[in-house]
């Protein structure tokens, strides 16, 4: 079964998310970029969910962790501004989708299983 990493520090995004895609996938949720690598290094996911606004380390700098450390880990970055520079930037960095918040939850599912089928 897949394994999915949710990161956002919004507890009712991050239970959301972990709601809904606990009914295909093994999942586990993490509230800062810090804890997300830290459960990165103990185990391997084949999705990594991501907030890009988050204090401390931003999904921003966790994205580009994740692709020099595990690099056939596709990244879906997750953000509630409408910004097509910064979503252009991301995907051109290597994120794997860009989702806006508020999101129906069938687009983030549909982003999690071509993300799968990619990898």
């Amino acid at each position: 079964m897949a394994e999915i990493l949710v990161v956002d520090d919004d507890d009712v995004i991050r239970d959301t998310l972990s709601e809904l895609l606990s009914l295909e996938y093994e999942c586990q949720t993490a509230d800062t970029a810090e804890a997300a690598l830290a459960k990165l290094e103990a185990q391997a996911f084949d999705v990594v969910l991501t907030d890009i606004s988050m204090p401390g380390l931003s999904g921003k700098e966790l994205l580009t962790r994740v692709l020099e450390m595990y690099p056939g880990t596709p990244v879906i970055m997750i953000s509630g501004i409408s910004d097509q520079e910064q979503a252009q930037s991301l995907i051109s960095l290597g994120a794997f989708d860009y989702l806006l918040k508020p999101f129906r939850l069938e687009v983030v599912e549909e982003s999690v299983r071509r993300a799968l089928n990619q990898s």
